[in-house]
């Protein structure tokens, strides 16, 4: 079960995709989209990371930094985010630490496809736990907005 609206992130520190560490304590008051997928290179995730890529442009300038998060190490990230060109990190959560912390851990172990969107307070402003990996970056672009 998600997390919900209303409820405070919990904090995270994890490496990204060039072994940069990231915490959520480091993005307050930025929009926060962490989006939590199953594994690099599959092809839903590859879909859910590519849309986010596509409409990368309609999230700049906004103060919104997207963060797609999995088990998978920063080596499997390097190579997905050099294969399809993502301009966003990637967390390696490899021992499933904020999988866990943020309850969108699956039945094999792998991250559920649940993204949250933060606001500049920590606070969860949004959820949608049944994306659609096509057009996911649109729809959360288009929850933002209403």
């Amino acid at each position: 079960m998600a997390l919900a609206v209303g409820t405070t992130a919990p904090a995270f520190t994890a490496k990204d995709t060039n072994g940069n560490t990231v915490s959520l304590s480091d993005l307050a008051g930025k929009t926060v989209i962490l989006y939590f997928y199953p594994k690099d290179d599959t092809p839903g995730c590859t879909k859910q990371a590519c849309s986010f890529r596509d409409a990368y442009a309609d999230y700049q300038g906004k103060d919104i930094v997207v963060l797609g998060v999995s088990k998978d190490d920063e080596a499997s990230h390097q190579k997905f985010t050099e294969k399809f060109n993502l301009p966003f990190p990637l967390l390696a959560d490899v021992d499933g630490s904020i999988i866990k912390a943020y309850d969108v851990e699956g039945s094999s172990g792998y991250a559920q496809r649940v993204t949250y969107v933060i606001d500049g307070t920590g606070k969860i402003v949004h959820v949608d736990s049944s994306v659609n990996t096509g057009s996911h970056a649109q729809d959360i672009l288009a929850a933002l907005a209403s």
